[in-house]
């Protein structure tokens, strides 16, 4: 049996993105993910199939797992030869007891690293635009626990050298006991005036920051009946965060966007979301995939040579195209012959990124566009190749071949409806939690409708803004009894983004 390792992973402070790269890369190695409360789930999707997840939050006192039985759990699992990622909020060994089950697995002679974390002590304050020092301010910071172990007799801090020994004092998990922590601060030498910030659900979408004094501080949580998690900074640094808030204002500060493209088109559009503040619910309503026979594509591949014009639609169209005739063994050689047109910008960069030179790209990235442009040209006789999609429209074929071309269209992928449960979606959208959907094709309005339920669709979506790429997405939709709230200009995924961020900022 193979020895097992144990991997004590900070998860960072709630932002997925705040993970470290040594983290994530033994994240997806392990074979059994054993995690906490505030360890972001989204980062469960970057275990490896078929890996073990074992949930051990601790909420507001609610024990899924006792200590003990956390450090029985993950040493059984190292003893069964397996590599165990403990992911946990933050770092380990900031007020995260990675140093008790260091203990336990050192003990019992099981190989474990340690995987530092960005603590929510620091990340937190940045987030709400507080830097902990600073040389106008101070250059001094302390942090403690503001949650001691409730068995302990009496307090363990020094609150007579805390008060006034560190210029900004953070208090992590001390929101229930806010008013004592007040009163001993004030006790020991510290002025009722200070600045104090509450950052609540810091990093993420809910993150919501309460300003106050240390004197009064106490009453503010209790009459706003604040709940954890909360980091609490005491200190004149506090003052700054007028100036430097920055993520609360941020486009898509709190806004859960739903992304309807398929998995794999998914992560452009989503990371463009993240950059700006936003959350993308990724809820892929299309699967692309090879098309049943590819004999037609073949044997386009070895008549290359007589076609005039090779119009590309998609992505998609380049990429199933291209892999297959590299798979037959061309190459870029092989389509000196053809000039080629890309649909739009997108379409023209990931040719151009493989030496393909594009020799015309429509102002206006649809079929109509197309067909203006090439009908500048004398289009009789002139052979023309479409490697798309098995269900496409019908409007470029058609009329390129009223012009007189000799029109191709091949079959290079498919799109396809994937299995996936709508149920969680479906209740997104009734408690209001969902804040825009955006449809990047008409597929993805068909698909979505019929995931969700045609009557329900309409229903549920009824005063969710709609942000659709095209006005051929967006008729798509209204026939369904959605409308379309947002569409850009250029029928492109950053002006997709742009132009919802515009709406939201109005």
């Amino acid at each position: 049996m193979r020895k097992g390792k144990v991997y004590l992973i900070g998860a960072g402070p709630g932002d997925p993105g705040l993970i470290t790269v040594k983290g994530l890369a033994c994240l997806k190695k392990a074979d059994v993910v054993v995690y906490d409360y505030l360890a972001n789930e989204q980062l469960l999707s970057s275990a490896k199939e078929g890996a073990e997840r074992v949930y051990v939050g601790k909420k507001g006192g609610d024990h899924t797992l006792s200590q003990e039985k956390i450090n029985a759990l993950i040493l059984k699992r190292a003893e069964e030869g397996k590599i165990v990622a403990r992911l946990k909020g933050g770092d380990p060994f900031l007020f995260g007891r990675g140093g008790e089950e260091a203990e336990e697995l050192a003990k019992a002679g099981v190989p474990f690293e340690v995987i530092p974390g960005v603590t929510s002590a620091i990340a937190v304050p940045a987030y709400a635009g507080i830097p902990l020092t600073h040389r106008d301010f101070t250059s001094t910071v302390a942090f403690i626990t503001g949650h001691e172990d409730p068995t302990k007799e009496e307090s363990k801090i020094a609150w007579d050298k805390i008060s006034l020994g560190a210029g900004t004092l953070v208090f992590l998990m001390g929101v229930g006991n806010l008013p004592t922590i007040a009163a001993e601060l004030m006790k020991h030498g510290r002025a009722p005036e200070t600045p104090v910030a509450l950052i609540r659900w810091g990093t993420l979408p809910e993150q919501e920051t309460i300003l106050g004094e240390l004197g009064t501080i106490g009453e503010i949580v209790q009459a706003k009946k604040i709940k954890p998690p909360v980091i609490i900074v005491v200190g004149e640094v506090v003052s700054l965060r007028d100036k430097l808030n920055w993520f609360e204002k941020l486009p898509f500060f709190g806004k859960r966007i739903l992304v309807t493209r398929s998995r794999e088109q998914a992560s452009d559009l989503s990371e463009r979301l993240r950059e700006l503040g936003g959350v993308p619910i990724e809820f892929p309503t299309i699967e692309v995939i090879p098309p049943e026979s590819w004999d037609d594509v073949d044997h386009c591949g070895a008549h290359m040579a007589m076609y005039d014009w090779i119009i590309f639609t998609s992505v998609n169209g380049v990429k199933f195209f291209l892999q297959r005739l590299f798979a037959l063994g061309f190459d870029i050689r092989d389509l000196k012959g053809p000039r080629v047109c890309a649909i739009g910008p997108k379409t023209a960069e990931v040719l151009e990124a493989l030496k393909i030179r594009v020799d015309f790209v429509p102002s206006e990235y649809r079929a109509e566009a197309i067909l203006a442009g090439l009908r500048k040209e004398d289009l009789k006789g002139k052979r023309i190749l479409i490697p798309r999609a098995k269900i496409a429209r019908d409007v470029l074929p058609g009329e390129l071949g009223k012009a007189g071309a000799l029109v191709e269209v091949v079959e290079v992928y498919r799109t396809i409806r994937p299995e996936a449960n709508a149920e969680e979606i479906k209740e997104w959208l009734r408690e209001g939690t969902i804040s825009a959907i955006t449809f990047t094709s008409s597929s993805t309005v068909s698909n979505f409708v019929e995931m969700i339920g045609a009557p329900e669709a309409r229903q549920l979506t009824a005063g969710v803004p709609i942000a659709s790429i095209g006005p051929i997405t967006a008729d798509k939709a209204r026939s369904f009894g959605i409308p379309t709230t947002v569409m850009p200009k250029e029928y492109t995924i950053p002006a997709l983004v742009d132009a919802l961020a515009e709406f939201f900022k109005k």
